[in-house]
């Protein structure tokens, strides 16, 4: 029996990584769902340490690795989270494998069969480390996409990630909006397109638009909680960022 703590602030999430455990051929039970830093070191003073950790990275009331600073945790970490910048930090702090949501159950799979490994396979630390110092490094390694092959008639082009200020749905087609204004249809779904885009410079505010940090011109507080952003070039797509999107929005913009 393997034996999880899952830290996770947003609700949908845990539920959903709660249903892939429970789809894995693996006798998986979940002890605990924390949702803060201060939840979770209360619970690890309290309770022996689970087998196995899957921590989100931004919680309710801070980030994960303030937890490590709080108690010296003996379990080993699955991070998952919608950001690829704190991938090196995780492997520091009991890492073994490092998950960009939106996550399927074949990479869950991957990465527990990657836990099993270390545990039945026992290490050396320094060699548990060197295993999981390369794994990271491999990660590392994946880059986002730099361009993006356009179709237009019968001509071919590319479009570089970088000058890509914002993508957006309009009607069942998806466009790309160069920092020039120019519109490009790209093939795929937003959702398709988001992972092989850089989180540290795009953001899918709602589920019609990403945007490019750099075409944010101003944050305007809006109705019912949301935000309106004032971008540039503008779209079709109102530029509102949804109310369950606010918290994660003003973390990745730095607020």
């Amino acid at each position: 029996m393997i034996k999880v703590v899952i830290i996770e602030d947003e609700l949908p999430a845990a539920r959903k990584l709660k249903s892939l455990l429970e789809e894995l051929k693996m006798e998986v039970v979940v002890q605990a769902t924390l949702d803060s830093v201060e939840e979770s070191v209360k619970w690890f003073n309290t309770f022996p340490h689970p087998d196995l950790v899957f921590m989100d990275i931004q919680l309710a009331d801070g980030v994960s690795f303030e937890i490590f600073q709080q108690l010296s945790l003996q379990s080993p970490v699955i991070f998952t989270t919608a950001y690829d910048q704190y991938m090196l930090k995780a492997f520091k702090h009991n890492g073994i494998e490092y998950l960009l949501k939106p996550f399927n159950l074949s990479v869950l799979s991957a990465a527990m069969e990657k836990f099993k490994m270390f545990c039945h396979h026992p290490q050396s630390g320094e060699v548990l480390h060197q295993k999981v110092a390369a794994i990271l490094e491999s990660f590392a390694r994946t880059t986002f996409k730099e361009r993006f092959m356009v179709k237009k008639g019968q001509q071919i082009y590319y479009l570089n990630a970088t000058d890509i200020a914002n993508l957006y749905v309009e009607g069942k087609l998806i466009y790309a909006t160069d920092f020039e204004g120019k519109k490009h249809m790209l093939d795929g779904s937003l959702t398709e397109l988001e992972p092989q885009l850089s989180a540290k410079d795009f953001y899918r505010v709602n589920r019609h638009l990403i945007v490019n940090i750099r075409s944010i011109k101003s944050v305007i507080p809006w109705f019912s909680g949301r935000l309106k952003l004032e971008i540039s070039p503008q779209t079709m797509v109102e530029a509102e960022v949804s109310r369950d999107r606010v918290s994660k929005f003003k973390e990745w913009l730095g607020a």
